[in-house]
């Protein structure tokens, strides 16, 4: 379980250290900075094909469920309701389900987030996007943003990988160093970098923040307007580990085309 008040401390404790050691070097400088290369061969699975548009359709979901068993892609993330219907569909390969809990703000109940952690894995869901409550964030309230994101992950422990769900563009400097220190306290696998409200879409510049913060244990997750292969080739190679976007036969395609 979690427990809120040493997390909280550990969190304020980092803080501190890292506003003694500040200015803190990057580890990775520059636009041209390389973490690692990806071969064209390995981008498929390293996509995620996200199908959480408001006006998704069980034929539409079905269909595009087949578009990610033909590339072969790393997951499906899909809303709560279509969890099962697209578990079924993708029954037999390598296709994970993700399910996007409290998606886009968590601006719900504690007892709904966990209920839903519970149904969706229940279901079939074997990675969760798990929404902070960015407004409880914005108001200072960090043991309820603890408890409340805590309590998702405690539910989906051992029974899914979690990624937490990290909206920038909504979050000053200091609450982007607190949420991120949070979701490692809380033990998280990845960090997913959301850019709905940046109005960049998807930069290198949130995913060295990321690793800045963080250091390597925790992988990185990225969206925002991703359309071509050059494009996912650069975030792979300043350090995203997995790629978030509805482009995603364009980019497997081109991938393949280039790896032959």
């Amino acid at each position: 379980m979690v427990d809120i008040k040493k997390i909280s401390e550990e969190v304020l404790r980092e803080l501190e250290a890292q506003e003694k050691a500040s200015p803190r070097p990057c580890p990775i400088q520059g636009q041209g900075a390389r973490v690692r290369d990806v071969t064209c061969a390995e981008v498929p699975r390293k996509l995620e094909h996200s199908l959480l548009v408001a006006d998704m359709t069980r034929e539409k979901l079905l269909a595009e469920c087949q578009v990610a068993r033909q590339w072969g892609v790393g997951a499906v993330c899909v809303a709560p309701y279509y969890v099962e219907e697209a578990a079924q569909a993708l029954a037999g390969t390598n296709v994970a389900v993700c399910a996007a809990i409290g998606f886009p703000s968590a601006f719900m109940s504690t007892e709904a987030k966990v209920a839903d952690v519970r149904a969706c894995t229940n279901a079939g869901a074997t990675e969760l996007d798990i929404a902070v409550d960015i407004a409880a964030v914005k108001s200072g309230n960090w043991n309820k943003v603890t408890r409340d994101f805590g309590a998702a992950v405690d539910a989906a422990r051992g029974r899914a990988l979690v990624k937490a769900v990290f909206e920038h563009g909504s979050y000053n400097e200091s609450e982007k160093e607190q949420v991120l220190l949070l979701a490692k306290r809380c033990g998280v696998d990845y960090v997913k970098v959301q850019n709905m409200t940046s109005g960049v879409g998807a930069r290198v510049e949130e995913i060295f923040l990321v690793r800045q913060i963080l250091g390597r244990n925790v992988k990185i997750k990225i969206d925002g307007g991703v359309k071509t292969l050059d494009k996912a080739l650069e975030l792979f190679t300043a350090g995203a580990d997995r790629i978030g976007l509805t482009a995603t036969a364009k980019v497997a395609a081109e991938a393949m085309e280039r790896a032959r």
